[in-house]
């Protein structure tokens, strides 16, 4: 559908997908607090937590490569679907293997291929997006889904808080395997809009690394998103294991339990819910740069105090103030990507991007568990939130201000 003038929970196809990813949201909100936890459970080491996360995140770079030419050449529909099934049944199977005791080996399998196969999905999911609501409600449907998908997001961490205290959090990944297959249902009922030439090259045969080599030309020809690309890459290196800092600090720095730490997650969510809703009567407001540029820098401000917040409702409140910023921002960087992209080459284009602001993110990962857990999660939070300050104060002479 073109979008039109009807509300979009209206729209038939976008209202079955919009439920769709909720649902699968709410599933791996609890893989987000379980898989974490399950390596703390085993080996209590904030380093092997980062560790996992930074594999992952390779392997989904490593997919980003691939994804845009993949998304580009075949059905998208089929390959939601795919994508969808296959977490399924590899999400499954820890849950499963865990009944026997505990496997790390297993993580560091199942995760970086489910983080590639998620990544595949992603660049699909940001494609179909335009073809279900047209260029001119693309900031509005993606802060809808978002604002949803954080409403689950808030719903999920608390389940997995609790399901984790009462069965383990090897059961919490099950309920995320089982929501990848309920999302597989939804979509077989969604019709996608067929791709159009939209004045651009259609992929044809050309080579993974041509068409890579595509998607990159388009972002360096483009000042807005060459600069945009330039610093989410440092961005994405600084925050990527946020989310087991926050774990580690809740469980070892202040002495709480698994459902403390859901808790906390939900709290969070809950910014992303205000961020995303947020973020389209405020960038029509105030215009992309200030919006983008703003957001970053509260994060930075947020992310600094998160490692000397002594109590649980400080922890919460700073997780809120972070995710909300993320959410504005990369809804901000989302959107304008699928505004000024040509249609067939948008697949391409967003997996080049990922690939770009990812690359280095693994490692970043890594470094920054390593570190908390040498040094103190204080010291490294507040460095790690100053240096986000400093990408925003280092957008402002870029042409992201007046976007």
């Amino acid at each position: 559908m073109d979008g039109g003038v009807r509300p979009l929970w209206r729209q038939r196809d976008f209202g079955i997908f919009w439920a769709a990813q909720t649902l699968s949201v709410l599933g791996d909100s609890f893989a987000l607090i379980a898989l974490p936890l399950l390596v703390f459970q085993a080996t209590g080491s904030l380093a092997r937590m980062g560790l996992l996360t930074a594999a992952g995140a390779a392997a989904s770079v490593l997919a980003a490569v691939f994804a845009g030419a993949l998304v580009d050449r075949v059905d998208r529909r089929r390959l939601l679907i795919a994508c969808d099934l296959l977490r399924m049944v590899l999400y499954g199977l820890v849950p499963l293997v865990w009944a026997f005791g505990p496997r790390i080996w297993l993580l560091y399998a199942v995760l970086p291929v489910c983080e590639a196969v998620g990544m595949l999905f992603a660049v699909g999911y940001v494609t179909v997006v335009r073809g279900l609501v047209g260029r001119s409600r693309l900031t509005e449907a993606n802060g809808r889904l978002n604002a949803t998908a954080a409403a689950a997001g808030v719903l999920g961490p608390l389940g997995a808080g609790l399901v984790a205290a009462w069965t383990g959090p090897a059961a919490a990944v099950g309920v995320d395997a089982a929501s990848f297959g309920v999302s597989a249902a939804c979509l077989l009922f969604v019709r996608i809009k067929k791709r159009s030439p939209d004045g651009a090259e259609p992929p044809g045969h050309a080579g993974l690394w041509r068409d890579l080599r595509t998607g990159v030309s388009f972002l360096r020809h483009h000042p807005v998103l060459r600069a945009l690309t330039a610093l989410l890459f440092v961005f994405s290196f600084l925050t990527l294991g946020l989310t087991d800092l926050v774990i580690y600090h809740v469980k070892h720095d202040l002495g709480h339990p698994d459902g403390t730490v859901g808790t906390v997650m939900a709290a969070g969510a809950l910014g992303t819910i205000a961020g995303s809703l947020l973020v389209a009567p405020v960038r029509r407001r105030l215009g992309f740069g200030p919006t983008w540029i703003g957001s970053v820098a509260l994060c930075g401000a947020a992310f600094a105090g998160l490692g000397r917040a002594q109590g649980v409702p400080a922890v919460a409140v700073l997780s809120a103030v972070f995710l909300a910023c993320v959410g504005m921002a990369g809804t901000c960087s989302m959107s304008l990507r699928q505004e000024v992209t040509p249609e067939p080459l948008l697949g391409r284009v967003t997996s080049a991007f990922w690939t770009l602001q990812y690359a280095a993110a693994p490692v970043g990962a890594a470094v920054l568990t390593w570190a908390a857990e040498r040094h103190g999660t204080a010291p490294v939070a507040a460095t790690a939130g100053a240096c986000c300050v400093l990408i925003a104060a280092a957008a402002l002479p870029t042409p992201i201000r007046d976007a």
